[in-house]
């Protein structure tokens, strides 16, 4: 059994043609026929269902696929450690984050760690929290900025910090002069949120249960800007963070007495997937960034960096 073998049967088992599968990996249909023709005699059972020129995956080849992946993940990530051997302080990272963190956390800690570390390279992604998590499980990505994910075994966590949700108001609104605020307060106000998936929605319905209210939702956004800015437009109210960049908008903070809204941030990882020098490194850096700081702004800590 040779590797090439594997490695063809892989891209056939994804595009199930021969003709596109061999088109993709740059080899001839018959050279692609044959080497599958011989994996198969050499396994004794067949691995497609051939019907014309569209095929089909048997059992056989559903449950040897999983075998095959795995070890061609597993060449893959001896290679990665022999090159990270070599060049210790070079090689890239896949960081995936909220799109909240994008505007002010990320950039501070990218910019601060490639001073220490300037060969290491970033492949960056922003998703909502459960693309995040299914990011991690199918290890697209070596380490994840994010706030709750779904549990599961595979996942490794570390809590870097707690991070204050305000109810932001237009400035000229009656509860702007407020000092503090409960969240059953607001259940008469329009109110503007989140998308169902992304993980400030997720924590504000969470908070808005404990108090036994349910807001009148009016938009449902991707970004804190967005949401902001329709605040700022008299449009409803809102829970986010105070991050930096909304200054300057005719909005105002008001903290919440009850229940306690904050989220927490932290970094995950895929404990089955291979790690590189590069990703530990990145990983051990943003550790020892927040180390002992316990539920902090976020924003003034960050100038500290």
């Amino acid at each position: 059994m040779e590797l090439n073998q594997l490695e063809y049967f892989k891209v056939l088992a994804r595009i199930n043609h021969f003709t596109q599968a061999a088109e993709s990996i740059s080899v001839s249909q018959p050279a692609l026929s044959r080497s599958i023709a011989k994996l198969e005699k050499e396994l004794g059972v067949p691995l497609f269902n051939r019907v014309g020129k569209k095929i089909k995956l048997t059992q056989y080849g559903q449950t040897f696929l999983i075998h095959v992946e795995r070890a061609l993940q597993e060449i893959a990530n001896g290679k990665q450690a022999l090159v990270n051997l070599s060049e210790p302080d070079q090689g890239v990272v896949s960081l995936s984050f909220l799109h909240s963190l994008g505007s002010y956390l990320v950039p501070v800690l990218l910019s601060n760690f490639k001073k220490k570390y300037p060969k290491i390279q970033f492949n960056l992604n922003q998703n909502n929290s459960a693309l995040l998590t299914k990011e991690l499980i199918d290890g697209d990505t070596d380490l994840c900025l994010c706030s709750t994910l779904m549990t599961t075994e595979t996942l490794g966590w570390v809590s870097l910090c707690s991070e204050e949700l305000f109810v932001i108001v237009p400035s000229k609104h009656p509860l702007a002069k407020r000092k503090s605020i409960r969240l059953e307060e607001i259940v008469h106000e329009p109110f503007i949120t989140f998308k169902p998936m992304y993980g400030l929605r997720l924590l504000g319905d969470q908070f808005f249960e404990t108090a036994s209210i349910r807001p009148k939702i009016t938009f449902e956004g991707d970004e804190i800007m967005t949401v902001a800015s329709l605040v700022a437009a008299n449009l409803g109210v809102a829970l986010i963070p105070h991050i930096p960049g909304l200054e300057y908008l005719e909005i105002v903070f008001i903290p919440v007495s009850a229940p306690l809204c904050t989220r927490p941030l932290g970094i995950a990882w895929n404990t089955n997937k291979y790690l590189s020098p590069a990703a530990r490194k990145f990983q051990q850096f943003i550790i020892d960034a927040f180390a002992n700081q316990e539920s902090v702004p976020l924003a003034p800590y960050i100038k500290e960096f």
